[in-house]
């Protein structure tokens, strides 16, 4: 069950701050709110359950009031619980110091920069004297009003502190004052403590930097893509004096247009009143103002002009910086590539191309000889073969008729001289025998029950015997 602190009055953050359940456990909260062992070695489960409670507890109370920084008294009349507070918070921080989730503010401040203490803002609350007197004398007891800062808490400021600048309209501007920026994260630093402490972290991340000029705290972010922020420079503060130049002559120009106003107001009414001499003498003093607010206005679009010149060199440094990049890396890129390299390189690479032609050309055109015989031998031997392949007798074949056939054909009538026409049947005989006969009977089987495409036949075999 979770319950509230209600034995004193609290404060609004302690109010909203929720409690773990144990603590509507009287037996339990007994026990933890009860004396440490004078050390560890003596009870080490007693002393660990006690630490592991109140170590995050302490940590949550403090996120939730916003706040990164905590001491014993405050811890003791946040945690009262039905009029007694606990006994061993003292010994908490302790532990916490000694394991670095706590460090004494003013260790904190001076471990980043001496020159943050000159600011005296709220860095300093207690006197540093109480514990370096309470060690001396060896004594373990926390001062009280000691004020530690809670590593974990701080970090946590710091980076929403530099996320709020990088996302605001300020973030152009290289320089902020102190009260800009406090205005700026009111909604992150709950109090000037909290700020300055936020900054200190930020500024040993190297992300920003702090500088007096004049009197006046400035701060400088480090720019997005920038690993560390850069020390403030001249034209840094120039830059800022003459944006601070501008901000006061927009507000002279606005009260003085304010003012004319005024004035014309005033005319109006007393002419109203039949006062024309007075209403006169207020539009005079009109015309007046609204000549130094011209006058001022033309001064400001000066400075206005000065800072987009300066804006546009920056911005043509950047290039310049890119462009001698560019050249360096362009020139070690071509350290070792010359142009008599490259012409040395085309030639031999036409030269091979050359070469490949002529080995392709000799490949297709040149025929290899694998008989090694004569070519003049070849060709009568195949006419040899040409010879002998042709039929041994010539065939005695009848004429093809030449003259037209009777009328009585086409009639469909067959008449004695249409069949004397004819020419005879010849009766000479064919020199084949009866086994080349079935040999190529054969083969007109196999082929035929193959699907093959049939070889042609020799002239002797295509003619068959007349029935």
């Amino acid at each position: 069950m979770l319950t509230t602190m209600s034995s004193l009055p609290q404060s609004k953050e302690d109010c909203s701050f929720e409690f773990p359940s144990d603590w509507g456990d009287d037996a339990r909260m007994a026990f933890l709110f009860s004396a440490f062992k004078e050390n560890r070695d003596v009870d080490s489960t007693d002393w660990d359950g006690k630490m592991d409670f109140w170590t995050p507890l302490i940590i949550n109370r403090c996120r939730r009031r916003g706040s990164v920084c905590v001491n014993l008294h405050e811890l003791n009349e946040s945690f009262r619980r039905k009029g007694s507070s606990p006994l061993g918070l003292g010994t908490v921080l302790q532990s916490m110091y000694r394991n670095g989730k706590v460090q004494k503010e003013s260790e904190f401040a001076a471990n980043v920069d001496s020159g943050w203490l000159s600011w005296g803002v709220g860095l300093l609350l207690v006197k540093p004297l109480k514990w370096t007197l309470s060690t001396l004398l060896g004594s373990g007891r926390v001062p009280l009003e000691e004020s530690f800062v809670v590593i974990e808490l701080v970090k946590e400021k710091a980076v929403k502190l530099l996320e709020t600048y990088r996302s605001s309209p300020l973030a152009d501007r290289c320089l902020l004052s102190f009260q800009e920026l406090r205005t700026l994260a009111s909604h992150v630093c709950s109090d000037e403590t909290n700020l300055c402490l936020a900054l200190l972290q930020l500024q040993r991340d190297k992300q920003v930097t702090v500088s007096l000029h004049e009197g006046e705290k400035l701060v400088k972010f480090s720019q997005p893509g920038q690993g560390r922020v850069s020390p403030v420079s001249d034209v840094d503060l120039g830059i800022y004096q003459l944006q601070r130049s501008e901000k006061l002559l927009g507000e002279r120009v606005e009260a003085l247009g304010k003012e004319a106003d005024k004035c014309k107001e005033e005319a109006r009414a007393l002419l109203s009143e039949g006062k024309k001499s007075q209403a006169l003498r207020c539009l005079r003093g009109r015309k007046r103002v609204e000549k130094r607010a011209d006058r001022l206005y033309a001064q400001m679009e000066t400075v206005k002009g000065i800072l987009d010149r300066i804006a546009h060199s920056q911005t043509d440094r950047l290039v310049m910086q890119a462009y001698q990049t560019g050249v360096a890396a362009l020139r070690l890129s071509l350290k070792d590539v010359t142009v008599e390299k490259a012409e040395s390189l085309v030639d031999q690479i036409q030269e091979l191309c050359d070469t490949q032609d002529e080995v392709n050309q000799t490949l297709a055109g040149g025929a290899l000889d694998t008989t090694g015989g004569d070519t003049v031998e070849l060709e009568e031997e195949l006419m040899s073969l040409l010879e002998n392949s042709a039929p041994d007798g010539q065939l005695d074949l009848p004429e093809v008729p030449s003259g037209p056939l009777s009328s009585s054909r086409e009639k469909g009538a067959l008449d004695d001289d249409f069949f004397n026409s004819l020419p005879s049947v010849p009766d000479s005989r064919l020199n084949i025998t009866d086994e080349e006969l079935d040999r190529e009977l054969s083969r007109l089987n196999i082929s035929g029950a193959g699907g093959q495409q049939r070889g042609p036949l020799s002239p002797l075999k295509k003619l068959e015997p007349a029935q």
